[in-house]
C-alpha cells in the first residue's frame, strides 16, 4: 500500500495545491470582474440614485412650501442683481410693470409633458426700474414650424409667477429662424447679449390665468420616482456579486474534495478495480486521472 502512495503521489498535498486552480485567468478575470462591480455599486451607482432621491425630496419640499404662503412683491424675493436664493425657488411673486414686447424670444423646443414646444421669453420691466425676464408659457407647433405665438399685453399690468433659478449656458447657440430670435436654455446673461437688455439672474415662470400667459407650465408633479427603491438595488447587488463568487469558491472546493476522495478509496481498495466510468473532462474544465485504466494494469501485472 505504501508504494502505491509512493507511486500515486499524496492526496494531501494535492488538496494543498488545489487553491493554485484559482489563479487561472478565468477564475482571475472573474474575481476582478466581481470587484469593481461591487465597488462601483456602492461608490458611484447607488449614491447617484439616492442623490437624485434627495433633490426630488428637496424639491417637492420647496414647492409645496411655495403653494402653501400667499405671493409676496417680487422685490422682497429677487435681491441685488435679479438673484433668488436657493432656498427661496418657486416662491411665488408679484411683478406690477409692463412686458418688453419688442424684445421677446422663444425657448426653441423644450419638452413640455413629453412635446417639443416653443416658449416664450419676455422680458418685464418693473415699476422700480428692474428688468426680470418672465417665461409666459408654450404652444405646441403642429408642422414643426414656429407656432402662433400671441403677443402680451402693452401697458401696465400685475402677474403672479413662480421665482426660478437661472439655468446653464446651452451648448447651442442663439439663432434667427422665421423671424424669431430663438435660444436653447434659460440663461438670461445670454439673453441679455441677444435682445441688448440687462436682465436680472433669475427669472419669473408665470402662473396661469395671468396677463400674458400661454399654455402655463405645469408645476412639478410632488412624487418621488423610483430612484430610491434603484438605489437600494444596486446597494444589493454589490452585496449579492461578493457572496455569488464565494459560492461558486465552496462548489469548486467541494466538488474537489469529493474528487480526491474517490481516487483515495480506489487506491486504498485491493481486489478487484470497478469498471471506468466514461471518459470525459469534467464540469469544471480538468481532465479526470484515469486511475481505473491505471489500476487494471498494475493488477494483471502482479498476477
Amino acid at each position: 500500500m505504501n508504494t502505491t502512495r509512493q507511486r500515486y503521489g499524496s492526496v494531501h498535498g494535492q488538496g494543498r495545491k488545489g487553491w493554485r486552480t484559482f489563479l487561472r485567468p478565468g477564475w482571475v478575470f472573474m474575481i476582478l470582474a466581481i470587484i469593481a462591480f461591487s465597488y462601483a455599486a456602492f461608490s458611484f451607482l447607488a449614491p447617484w440614485q439616492l442623490s437624485k432621491d434627495d433633490d426630488i425630496v428637496h424639491r417637492n419640499e420647496q414647492v409645496d412650501a411655495a403653494f402653501r404662503v400667499d405671493p409676496v412683491p417680487a422685490t422682497e424675493i429677487f435681491g441685488a442683481g435679479g438673484a433668488v436664493a436657493p432656498e427661496d425657488e418657486w416662491r411665488r411673486v408679484i411683478l406690477e410693470g409692463r412686458y418688453l414686447t419688442d424684445d421677446e424670444v422663444l425657448l426653441r423646443l423644450r419638452p413640455v409633458d413629453s412635446s417639443p414646444a416653443f416658449h416664450a421669453l419676455t422680458p418685464f420691466r418693473l415699476e422700480s426700474g428692474e428688468t426680470i425676464l418672465v417665461n409666459r408659457g408654450f404652444t405646441v407647433p403642429l408642422d414643426g414650424n414656429v407656432p402662433d405665438m400671441t403677443d402680451a399685453p402693452t401697458g401696465q399690468v400685475t402677474i403672479v409667477g413662480q421665482a426660478r433659478l437661472n439655468e446653464q449656458v446651452p451648448g447651442s447657440l442663439p439663432m434667427t429662424d422665421q423671424g424669431y430670435r430663438q435660444v436653447y436654455g434659460i440663461n438670461t446673461r445670454q439673453i441679455s447679449e441677444v435682445v441688448g437688455v440687462d436682465l436680472g439672474r433669475d427669472f419669473v415662470q408665470l402662473s396661469a390665468d395671468q396677463p400674458g400667459v400661454l399654455n402655463p407650465i405645469p408645476v412639478p408633479k410632488l412624487d418621488r420616482g423610483s430612484h430610491l427603491s434603484y438605489g437600494f438595488q444596486w446597494i444589493a447587488f454589490g452585496i449579492m456579486a461578493p457572496l455569488g463568487l464565494g459560492y461558486f469558491v465552496w462548489a469548486e472546493l467541494r466538488e474537489r474534495r469529493r474528487v480526491r476522495s474517490e481516487e483515495e478509496e480506489l487506491i486504498d481498495t485491493p481486489g478487484e478495480v470497478p469498471a471506468a466510468p466514461d471518459s470525459g473532462r469534467d464540469r469544471y474544465g480538468d481532465s479526470r486521472p484515469d486511475h481505473y485504466g491505471r489500476l487494471a494494469k498494475r493488477d494483471r501485472e502482479r498476477f
